[in-house]
This record gives C-alpha cells, sequence and structure tokens, in this order.
C-alpha cells in the first residue's frame, strides 16, 4: 500500500519480549516517537537482544525521562502465562498488542507502523509494515523490544520473591536447565505455563505452589 507522508506524524514500532519462556506473562512494546525523531535524544537503542541488561535499564530510564518530556510516547502490555493457556500464545500476544496500542491512543491513519518479525497491528492501522528482524534493522522496533523485555524482566525479578526455588530473577521464566530441574523437583506453580511445560513428570508439589486450574 502506497503510504500518504504528509497525513502521517508518527512512527509507531512493535515487538514482543517473552513468546517462548515456560513460565511468566508474555510482553508486546509499542513505542511511537514524532516524525523526524532526533535518535541522538536517545543513543544505542536496536534489538533488545543485542545489548547487556545494563545498557537496556539505562535505555529504558532515557525513554522514560523523554516521555516526562513529551518528546515520545510508549506503552507495554502483559497477558499472564494463564491467558496464555486460555487462548493460545498467537493470540495473547496479539491481545497484547491490541492493548499496548489502545494505551497510546493514537489516530490509526496518522501513524505509520512497524512490526518485527511476524507481528501485525490491527487493520484499522492501514499504513503498516511487517519487517524480519526489524528490531534490528529499525531503531523504533528496536526501542519497542528494549521496553517490552525490561518491563518483564522487571515483573519477573519481583515475583521471583514470591517463588524463589524457581530462580526467575535468574533466567526470567525461559527453559534452563535450572529451570528444569526446579520444575522436576516442584511442579508448576501459576506463573508457568501449562502448555509450555507438559513434558515434565511432577512428584508431589506444596499445596501453595501448584497452579490453579
Amino acid at each position: 500500500m502506497m503510504i500518504n507522508v504528509k497525513k502521517i506524524t508518527h512512527i509507531i514500532g512493535i515487538d514482543e519480549a517473552g513468546r517462548g519462556p515456560l513460565a511468566g506473562p508474555v510482553a508486546v512494546g509499542v513505542a511511537c516517537v514524532p516524525k523526524g525523531f532526533n535518535w541522538r535524544q536517545l543513543p544505542g537503542v536496536t534489538d533488545s537482544k543485542k545489548l547487556t541488561g545494563k545498557k537496556r535499564e539505562a535505555i529504558f530510564e532515557c525513554a522514560r525521562g523523554l516521555k516526562k518530556e513529551g518528546k515520545l510516547e510508549y506503552a507495554v502490555s502483559m497477558v499472564s502465562a494463564k491467558v496464555i493457556d486460555d487462548i493460545g500464545i498467537v493470540p495473547a500476544v496479539r491481545l497484547a498488542l491490541q492493548r499496548a496500542l489502545q494505551r497510546l491512543g493514537v489516530s490509526p491513519q496518522a501513524v505509520q507502523v512497524k512490526l518485527d518479525g511476524s507481528l501485525y497491528a490491527p487493520k484499522e492501522y492501514i499504513h503498516q509494515k511487517t519487517i524480519i528482524k526489524g528490531d534490528s534493522k529499525e531503531r523504533v522496533i528496536g526501542l519497542a523490544s528494549i521496553m517490552a523485555k525490561v518491563t518483564r524482566d522487571r515483573y519477573m525479578v519481583r515475583v521471583a520473591t514470591q517463588y524463589p526455588q524457581y530462580g526467575f530473577e535468574i533466567h526470567k521464566g525461559y527453559g534452563t536447565k535450572r529451570h528444569q530441574a526446579a520444575l522436576q523437583q516442584y511442579g508448576r506453580c501459576v506463573l508457568h505455563r501449562k502448555c509450555f511445560t507438559t513434558k515434565y513428570t511432577y512428584g508431589t508439589v506444596p499445596a501453595e505452589f501448584v497452579s490453579i486450574s
């Protein structure tokens, strides 16, 4: 579709974090910058996976400052493990994406949307483009990936204190050997995605650690 550049006032980037972990929510980040945004205000933005945790945190805090100054906007929406189990990971990502866009409150006709990988915005966002490895190619998508990743990581660190036996603060719910061993020993907690952990066998699990059906 041809883009009428005269109508576009802002560029939106969209990316997700946490699609593959065994536990925790999936998060979708949406970053919105004015057309012609000066990226020197926010140096180092790229695919969140290429950055250290310290660098991601620094960019996140810088973006928060720019948001307070009215120079950019962003929103992150997370969908829980329970909802992922109920509707599936792809619909859960779509739901998080829609919620994040709604929080921005922008006019779909006045923005150009750039999405990473296999993501698509709702049809009313008529100027949209899905870009393979977009988080590395488009800084606005990279920023969205950072906002989603840091928000989700911080959440997993917070909830780790409630379930210390799993080490969520270290692996953030991904299927590391430590995490798999903890699953074998303790079973699932409410943060685990049942649909992602069916291959594990479980012994006796304390009642407070068993997910609610």
